[in-house]
């Protein structure tokens, strides 16, 4: 019984941090447009050196993000801007012309005219 008690006092303080990492941590999935491996690379790469973005992976053909980040460091709106500033549009905001230009020919992907500025 003594080892019972023991065990969970020990343990307890983990599983208070396991559940307060799972409430900060949101897993997102949006569309981010681009073709290619390059454009992985680069997506991937935008999301990843974002601040509390701890995993991010881009299906090419059905060009959607899954994202791990920690909601208390960092913003999704912030997120996808660091994105559209390597180039690639994403729901919340489309890349500058300037930004999208500089792709290389291949990454160049077929652009929506739908956003609101």
């Amino acid at each position: 019984m003594k080892k019972t008690i023991l065990i969970f006092l020990i343990s307890f303080p983990f599983i208070l941090s396991c559940q307060e990492i799972n409430e900060k941590n949101n897993k997102v999935q949006f569309e981010v447009t681009g073709n290619c491996i390059m454009c992985k690379k680069r997506i991937e790469n935008a999301a990843l050196l974002s601040k509390g973005v701890k995993f991010a992976s881009w299906d090419i053909p059905s060009n959607q993000l899954t994202l791990i980040y920690n909601s208390k460091k960092n913003s999704l709106d912030s997120i996808q801007k660091s994105i559209s500033d390597v180039g690639h549009d994403t729901p919340l905001f489309m890349a500058s012309d300037e930004f999208y230009n500089q792709l290389p020919i291949c990454c160049l992907y077929e652009r929506k005219i739908e956003y609101n500025k």
